[in-house]
C-alpha cells in the first residue's frame, strides 16, 4: 500500500482521482462492498425462512425511504458541518441499524423490529457515500471533475454489486448468512478507515461559517428549483427510473429464476457480471455521450436498450430453458444499459446557470428514490400482477423515461458552452 504515496498518485491524478482524496475512493469502494453484500440474496433468504414477498418487499421499503431521505440531505448536511463528520455519522448509523436488525429482527424474524432497524441502517450509506461526494467537488480541478465523478461512481457501483456478491459467495459458505451480515460490520469499518482516518484531506468550508437560518434556505432550493425548473425535475424522474428494477429484481426475479434450474449462487454470480458490465460501461458511455450527446445517449442506450434488455433478462431463462451463457448475457445487456443514463450527471446540472447544487441534489433524489420504489412495486404489484406482468411494467417504464428525456433540451447557447467545456476537459485529461 506505500506505493500509494508514489508512482501511483501520479497515475491516479492523470485518470482523474485527485491525489489529496486516493485514500477516499479505496474507502468507498470497500465500505460499499460491505453494505452491498446481502442485496442479491436477502430476499430469498427471508423468503427461504418463511417470509412471503410482501413481507420482505416491505421491508426493502422501509429501508428505501431512510435511503431516499439521506441521499437528499447528504449534500447540505456535508457543507454546513463538512463531509468527514457526516461520512463519520454515516458509519455510526450504519453500525448500530445493522448490529440491531441482525441481533434484534432477525434472529426471530421480528417483522416490526426489522422494519425499524432496517430503516435506521439505511441512513447510513448515503451520508458515508454522497458526503464524499460532495468532497470530490470540491477539490477536484474543473477540467478533471467528470472523470473524478465518474471514478467516485466506478468504486461505488463496483463495491456495492460487485464485490459484494463475489463477497457474498465465499463468505455465506464459511460464515452462513447472519454470520456473513455480521462481518459487513468489520468491512464498513475498514471503508471508513481509508476514507476518514487515512484521508488526510483537509477541506474548509464557506459554508460551515452560515447561520442555521442560511442553512435551511439553501436546503429549501432542491425543493423549489422542482417548479422553478420543470426541465430538472423530469430529470429527476427519468434517474429514478434508470434504477428501480435493480433494487425491484433481487427480491422476485432470483425466484424466477429458480424455478429454470438457475441455483442462488449462480445468480450471486450473474448479479456480480451484470455490475462488472456496468461499471465498464460506466465509462464507455460517458465517452459515448460527450460524441453523440448527452440526451441522446440516455434516450437510446438508456432508455430505449433498458426496456429491451429487461425483457430479454426475464425471457431467455424461459425460452432457453434456463441457458447460463445466454441467461448471463442477457444480465450483462441489461447492466450495459443501467449505465446509458450516466450522461444526465452532466446534462441535468447543465440546464441552469445557478443553483447548479439544487440540481445535483434532484439527482440524488433520484438515485435514493429507487431503493424505496423498486421494492414498493413488487409489494404492491407482485400478488396481483406476477412476475411476468412486473416485468412489462418496469420496461414499460424505461420507454417512458426515453420519451421523457426527449424534452431535456440545452437551450443553443448553454448547449455550445457545455460541449466547449466537454472538449477542453478531454484534451486536458489527455
Amino acid at each position: 500500500m506505500g506505493t500509494v504515496n508514489g508512482m501511483n498518485l501520479t497515475l491516479l491524478d492523470k485518470i482523474g482521482i485527485t491525489k489529496s482524496l486516493a485514500w477516499g475512493y479505496l474507502g468507498i469502494l470497500i465500505f460499499m462492498m460491505g453494505d452491498g453484500l446481502e442485496i442479491a440474496w436477502m430476499s430469498a433468504y427471508l423468503q427461504g425462512r418463511g417470509m412471503s414477498v410482501e413481507q420482505t418487499a416491505s421491508l426493502y421499503t422501509a429501508y428505501g425511504v431512510t435511503v431516499t431521505i439521506a441521499s437528499f440531505l447528504s449534500g447540505v448536511l456535508a457543507e454546513a458541518f463538512g463531509p468527514r463528520k457526516i461520512m463519520f455519522t454515516g458509519l455510526l448509523v450504519y453500525i448500530i441499524g445493522t448490529s440491531s436488525f441482525i441481533a434484534f429482527g432477525l434472529a426471530e424474524l421480528n417483522q416490526g423490529t426489522m422494519l425499524l432497524t432496517y430503516a435506521l441502517r439505511g441512513f447510513g450509506y448515503p451520508l458515508f457515500a454522497y458526503s464524499f461526494m460532495v468532497w470530490i467537488n470540491y477539490r477536484s480541478p474543473k477540467h478533471k471533475l467528470g472523470a473524478a465523478v465518474g471514478w467516485f461512481w466506478f468504486v461505488f457501483t463496483g463495491g456495492l454489486n460487485v464485490l459484494g456478491a463475489y463477497y457474498s459467495i465465499w463468505a455465506i459458505e464459511r460464515f452462513g448468512h447472519i454470520g456473513t451480515l455480521w462481518t459487513s460490520i468489520f468491512w464498513v469499518c475498514v471503508g471508513a478507515m481509508f476514507a476518514i482516518v487515512m484521508n488526510r484531506d483537509k477541506l474548509e468550508l464557506k459554508s460551515s461559517s452560515m447561520s442555521t437560518r442560511a442553512k435551511l434556505k439553501e436546503l429549501t432550493k432542491g425543493f423549489t428549483i422542482l417548479k422553478r425548473e420543470p426541465k430538472v425535475a423530469i430529470g429527476g424522474v427519468v434517474r429514478t427510473i434508470n434504477t428501480t428494477s435493480q433494487f425491484a429484481f433481487p427480491i422476485f426475479l432470483p425466484i424466477h429464476m429458480a424455478n429454470y434450474g438457475i441455483s442462488i449462487n449462480t445468480w450471486l454470480t450473474m448479479w456480480g457480471m451484470i455490475f462488472t458490465s456496468n461499471i465498464v460501461f460506466n465509462v464507455i458511455f460517458g465517452i459515448v455521450g460527450d460524441k453523440l450527446g448527452w440526451r441522446n445517449t440516455v434516450i437510446w442506450f438508456g432508455g430505449v436498450f433498458a426496456g429491451i434488455s429487461t425483457l430479454l433478462l426475464f425471457y431467455m431463462p424461459i425460452w432457453t430453458n434456463g441457458n447460463l451463457v445466454l441467461v448471463f448475457i442477457a444480465g450483462m445487456f441489461w447492466g450495459a444499459s443501467l449505465a446509458g443514463y450516466v450522461p444526465l450527471s452532466a446534462l441535468v446540472p447543465s440546464l441552469v446557470k445557478e443553483d447548479k447544487g439544487a440540481a445535483v441534489s434532484v439527482l440524488n433524489l433520484g438515485a435514493g428514490l429507487p431503493v424505496f420504489v423498486g421494492p414498493a412495486l413488487v409489494g404492491v404489484l407482485y400478488e396481483p400482477m406476477g412476475a411476468s406482468g412486473l416485468i412489462w411494467m418496469l420496461a414499460i417504464l424505461y420507454f417512458i423515461s426515453a420519451i421523457l428525456t426527449v424534452f431535456i433540451q440545452l437551450p443553443a447557447k448553454e448547449k455550445d458552452e457545455a460541449e466547449k467545456v466537454n472538449l477542453e476537459a478531454m484534451e486536458k485529461t489527455v
